[in-house]
């Protein structure tokens, strides 16, 4: 069990994980062992998601999700599998808390008097300040 919140948690049959072969340092072993850990989960009919939740997760992650509703992540970070799969799996934890609040809508302010005026006065002495810095006229 992948435990987001204690209300929200996701069985572990319905992460699947294929292994590959793994770039990055290893040696000689790096040809030889599937390190890199890559998770499918198919977030359109998991039930282990809220509606509204899932479909948070949908809008905002919709560039890593395929067309059949498939999140596909992967990670190669480690040299061994087990700590890549965990790796996956935090990560995937991650990405589930950020977007189980639902967002907060801004309510629209208005500067209040004494901070218009305060701009007001504070563009009125940057002019002033740069008209005394300009050459007299002596023409007038």
């Amino acid at each position: 069990m992948l435990h987001i919140t204690p209300n929200i948690q996701i069985p572990l049959a319905e992460l699947q994980f294929t292994f590959a072969r793994s770039g990055g340092p290893g040696g000689q072993n790096v040809n030889k062992v599937n390190s890199k850990a890559v998770l499918h989960w198919d977030v359109l009919n998991s039930e282990s998601l809220p509606g509204p939740v899932k479909q948070r997760f949908l809008v905002r992650y919709r560039n890593r999700i395929t067309k059949e509703g498939l999140l596909v992540m992967h990670s190669q970070r480690y040299r061994d599998q087990a700590s890549n799969v965990a790796d996956c799996q935090e990560r995937l934890r991650v990405m589930t808390l950020e977007i189980v609040a639902p967002p907060v809508n801004r309510r629209l302010t208005k500067p209040s008097k004494g901070a218009k005026q305060r701009r007001l006065t504070g563009k009125k002495e940057t002019s002033q300040k740069k008209e005394r810095r300009r050459r007299p006229n002596l023409g007038d």
